[in-house]
């Protein structure tokens, strides 16, 4: 584990998955967590399942006086707050201007002012788009390769991005740049109208007694990686010396398919049903991180497996069953939303 001993570290969007999960991997390093969250990406029930953490701030990115104070205590900060699902960015442009441009460029002034030691932007693996071999290829998605993001929250990742570089190079603070692939893990609960977050809706499901969709067989590969892994590497890239300046991809390295989640969770649950879906439009085959400049930079890689994690997940629901939406149950035909036309 990553030491952070008496460094204070701003940390964005700290009552979300990602947030939350370094929050707490700065207290177990040594390090003391500001936590800021707006708590507008769940309502007050769901957060009451969840808990919050003891030391949190309500209160926006964009509210450049809280910004200023909170960025002035910190040695380092980690912006992990953002309108985070594909969908709520299409659906709510202005919403996500104001959380993942303005409040971005927000976050950036403060620590260009406050000259902290390192910023992490947290971006996303979304900015590769299908990557360079096309919709139908099992891709290996490198830091270098050409961008092209495909929808509102992957372009706002791809200019947070450029814009950390351009105001953090002139006012000479140091910033790494990281991009999860598909995160998942305890404490993560599926929103209306997203379709991502597989492992979480899966289990859910299963739970339920409701059959699991597989889209085009299952045959869809993603590069999982678990929430706290994540964490983990977003935290050893606050202090690893040839981290400054780098992007970094956070990931596996590894392909695993939509079906063998499905038959990991069926694994504990015995009775779940499969129920066969045609291929959503504009799915990708998918692929997985090149992790070797996370290796070389970072001098690490993650330890869980999609098998632990799985479980992790089930027992978690099993010890927090009020974690599943109110909505989710009602939800019959998940495969229609997918197939609505609507870009995952």
């Amino acid at each position: 584990m990553t030491s952070l001993t008496g460094a204070r570290v701003l940390v964005t969007g700290g009552a979300g998955l990602i947030g939350a999960a370094i929050a707490r991997h700065v207290r177990a390093s040594g390090g003391a967590p500001i936590v800021l969250d707006d708590l507008s990406g769940y309502d007050a029930v769901t957060y009451q399942a969840l808990g919050l953490d003891p030391d949190l701030v309500v209160g926006d990115i964009n509210d450049e006086s809280l910004m200023g104070r909170l960025t002035r205590m910190s040695d380092f900060v980690v912006h992990a707050a953002a309108f985070s699902t594909v969908a709520g960015c299409t659906r709510d442009p202005d919403q996500a201007f104001q959380s993942n441009l303005s409040g971005t460029h927000q976050v950036l002034r403060a620590a260009a002012r406050e000259q902290v030691k390192r910023l992490i932007f947290i971006s996303s693996a979304q900015v590769y788009g299908h990557g360079v071999q096309g919709l139908d290829q099992v891709q290996h998605f490198v830091e270098d390769q050409p961008m092209s993001p495909l929808n509102p929250y992957a372009a706002a990742k791809l200019w947070g991005e450029s814009h950390t570089r351009h105001l953090l190079d002139a006012a000479g603070v140091d910033y790494t740049i990281v991009r999860p692939f598909s995160v998942y893990g305890e404490r993560q609960i599926p929103k209306p109208g997203a379709w991502s977050w597989v492992v979480a809706q899966f289990c859910m499901y299963a739970t339920l007694g409701q059959p699991l969709p597989l889209n085009n067989s299952g045959r869809q590969v993603r590069d999982f990686v678990h929430v706290d892994d994540a964490a983990e590497g977003i935290c050893r890239a606050l202090v690893a010396p040839r981290a400054g300046g780098a992007t970094i991809n956070i990931g596996s390295g590894r392909t695993t398919s939509i079906l063998q989640v499905a038959e990991l969770v069926r694994d504990h649950l015995p009775d779940t049903a499969f129920q066969a879906a045609p291929r959503p439009l504009h799915d990708p085959l998918g692929g997985c991180a090149d992790i070797a400049r996370m290796t070389e930079v970072l001098g690490w890689q993650p330890a869980i497996t999609v098998a632990d994690g799985v479980d992790r997940y089930l027992n978690w629901l099993r010890e927090t069953p009020e974690a599943i939406p109110v909505w989710l149950p009602g939800e019959r035909d998940r495969v229609s939303a997918w197939n609505s036309g609507v870009t995952p």
